[in-house]
């Protein structure tokens, strides 16, 4: 998309460059730090400054290296229809890179949300797997190859997400405690990955259900796209030394990633 040039002197007022900063994102529907700071001719500081003065007003979101609008973000109430759009070639990359760490004969437990449709979607080559999930749309996005069993666990419905929410166990397994099956790895997909808060999502019975998720596994692959990194949302799920492994289009120098890997986890990076 063609943005109009509105290039500023170095003395502008802050205030005019910062509503020109939002006007030039809100266009192009996303914008990077070099990018505007070389069309304000400013340094690349001055334009991070702005996007978080802007972004603590709600008027855009940041990302890693740059800014989007904030009508690019999906939250836990937008409808799943557009949610399944947002950054679509990002998800993909992400769920191919997931699948990778995904090994025939495995059980696999995985929660329900766009990224982690994105991984059911990229396991055409694993085979035999068991697959645990709280999501109605995700079995329809498994390939029929992949699998050996598929269970969902029962509860109440959210029909904005077409997820169960509920005690991580299936109908036959009631009374035989928190969970009656073990999991060899769980994929989550998450709300925020922060350094201070972990990982987080929008609801505190969804944060319960994917603890419980993770307390099944062996081990933990988080999947998050660039725009939940320092994002802490409302409801805490686990805190970033609990991950094996974080798939996202962040790069390697960032606070998330060295603190996942200072942890001991790894980072797998997609573009």
């Amino acid at each position: 998309m063609n943005v109009p040039q509105r290039t500023a002197p170095r003395e502008i007022l802050p205030a005019r460059r910062r509503e020109d900063l939002l006007h030039i994102v809100q266009e192009a529907g996303q914008a990077t730090v070099a990018e505007l700071a070389g069309r304000f001719d400013v340094s690349s500081d001055t334009i991070r400054r702005d996007i978080d003065y802007l972004a603590d007003l709600g008027l855009l979101a940041r990302t890693h290296g740059g800014a989007i609008p904030t009508s690019a973000l999906a939250s836990a109430d937008t409808p799943l229809g557009n949610r399944m759009l947002v950054r679509a070639d990002v998800k993909a990359a992400i769920g191919r890179a997931a699948s990778k760490l995904i090994h025939d004969g495995e059980t696999m437990i995985i929660n329900g949300g766009t990224t982690t449709m994105a991984v059911a979607s990229a396991l055409g080559g694993r085979h035999n797997l068991t697959v645990v999930t709280n999501s109605l749309l995700l079995p329809s996005a498994l390939p029929s190859t992949c699998l050996g069993e598929l269970y969902l666990i029962g509860g109440g419905v959210r029909l904005s997400s077409m997820t169960t929410s509920g005690p991580v166990q299936f109908a036959a397994s009631s009374g035989q405690g928190s969970h009656a099956f073990s999991a060899d790895v769980a994929v989550i997909g998450v709300g925020g990955v922060s350094v201070d808060s972990g990982l987080s999502t929008s609801s505190l019975p969804d944060a319960q259900m994917m603890r419980e998720m993770i307390s099944t596994a062996g081990r933990l692959i988080a999947v998050a796209d660039a725009t939940k990194i320092d994002h802490n949302a409302f409801a805490h799920i686990c805190p970033l030394d609990r991950v094996d492994s974080l798939i996202s289009d962040i790069n390697l120098n960032h606070p998330v990633a060295l603190a996942v890997i200072e942890a001991g986890g790894q980072v797998i990076t997609v573009s």
